[in-house]
């Protein structure tokens, strides 16, 4: 069995390009306690630096050094692997799909470093062509996950969005077939967007998103092709009764779609429907 070492974490670097976020969030303070109270239990897994052989490259445990920073530790047990980038990268990959709340921002940038690494892999070992590679790498990452090819593809689109739209995807205002349909458009257009959108308080709806989509296809987008759509009034508009998201992620996984958490909404006002329904009918026996 491979030995554990200890390591400094003035010598630990990130994983170059690694999708996950670090946050200091409320689960990062409970990882935080938890570290001060016990230690790190479960160790890193690390590499030697490509550019200096004295300091590791982080494969795993992005978040375990984070909290042991503030927790005030300065060691941190490791296994230290001769991995290449690529062995790491999709290392870097599988270790963080299993957690419950990932933001489809990390999904995205998660699933095209492992696409890329399976693609590199595959032309080094002569294993597919060059061109048939991307195809195999997405659906080995589809088969891992439990999804479909194309879902995995869809996904990765979204690494063509600029960072701001990607956040508000991240926050629940953006769907996530209205953001695969944005990845197509321009990045100039989509900073127009950013800004039609502030201007008129709204996002766009999947017809909308569909519409600029096919415009920029066309080759028929200019700056005042967003302003125009996102200046429409939606059917139904005035009669809609909206939350900010933020008011109500306390309720909900982080993970949860707009779907999900309307489904969840209804059935709870279901059950408040049938339990108010049940008191009147004990008022008036």
């Amino acid at each position: 069995m491979k030995d554990v070492k200890q390591i400094s974490i003035a010598n630990l670097v990130p994983f170059a390009g690694h999708p996950y976020k670090v946050e200091d969030n409320e689960d990062m303070e409970v990882l935080t306690e938890s570290i001060r109270e016990n230690g790190i239990l479960n160790p890193l897994i690390v590499r030697p630096a490509e550019k200096d052989p004295c300091r590791f490259e982080i494969v795993s445990g992005h978040r375990r050094v984070h909290a042991a920073r503030l927790a005030g530790i300065e060691t941190v047990p490791a296994f230290v692997y001769p991995l290449s980038r690529d062995q790491a990268a999709v290392l870097v990959v599988d270790s963080n799909l299993h957690r419950e709340r990932l933001l489809p921002s990390e999904k995205a940038f998660a699933y095209k470093l492992k696409a890329e690494a399976l693609y590199h892999q595959g032309k080094r070992n002569d294993l597919t062509s060059v061109q048939f590679a991307p195809k195999l790498a997405t659906e080995q990452i589809a088969e891992d996950v439990g999804t479909s090819k194309d879902t995995i593809k869809r996904y990765i689109r979204l690494t063509y969005l600029v960072p701001e739209l990607l956040d508000l995807m991240d926050e629940g205002k953006i769907a996530f077939s209205v953001g695969v349909e944005l990845s197509f458009l321009p990045k100039p257009t989509q900073y127009d967007l950013l800004e039609a959108m502030r201007m008129n308080d709204c996002t766009p709806s999947y017809s909308q998103a569909v519409r600029l989509h096919r415009a920029a296809s066309a080759g028929a987008l200019n700056q005042w092709t967003a302003q125009e759509l996102m200046a429409e009034q939606k059917p139904n508009q005035r009669d809609q009764i909206r939350f900010r998201r933020d008011e109500l992620e306390r309720y909900f996984p982080v993970s949860y779609t707009d779907a999900q958490i309307k489904q969840d909404i209804l059935a709870g006002l279901a059950l408040l429907q049938r339990q108010r329904q049940r008191e009147r009918e004990r008022d008036e026996r």
